[in-house]
């Protein structure tokens, strides 16, 4: 296995940097370039919803950001420590969004789910919201 943690703060302008470094470091499995926006889109939208939703903007906090590499998978956490989903079943419903005055769509968790093979979120209000996200690259581990 191979692995990399980092801790970042929870500011909009690390997201394309979040999302780059994961996708190069998920390059080590050679995946399409198809496969690779799909991580890179599904990062930008939890890494997204940890800036907008957990922390409310407030640049202070920091955002854990996981990957490990095994036998074909890609897997990737994206933890905060912000406020949490009372109803993660409700919020993961397509066009579901706390921010209707920010023109959100709603759409955050529907991507994730349509690029990735697996999405499991699990949160506790006012501890934080971790998503766990898997990428088969190769079939034949």
């Amino acid at each position: 296995m191979n692995k990399f943690c980092m801790q970042i703060s929870a500011l909009s302008s690390n997201e394309a940097f979040v999302r780059s470094t994961v996708s190069a470091f998920c390059a080590h499995l050679n995946p399409t370039l198809e496969q690779l926006d799909e991580i890179k889109t599904a990062v930008s939208e939890a890494f997204t919803n940890c800036v907008v939703h957990a922390y409310s903007r407030d640049e202070q906090q920091t955002i854990d950001v996981e990957v490990s590499l095994e036998k074909g998978i890609a897997s990737i956490i994206i933890e905060d420590h912000g406020k949490g989903i009372e109803d993660v079943e409700k919020a993961m419903q397509p066009f579901f969004t706390t921010r209707p005055e920010q023109e959100r769509s709603g759409m955050g968790f529907t991507l994730m789910n349509t690029f990735m093979d697996s999405v499991t979120v699990t949160s506790q209000v006012g501890s934080g919201t971790r998503v766990v996200m898997t990428k088969i690259i190769k079939e034949d581990h």
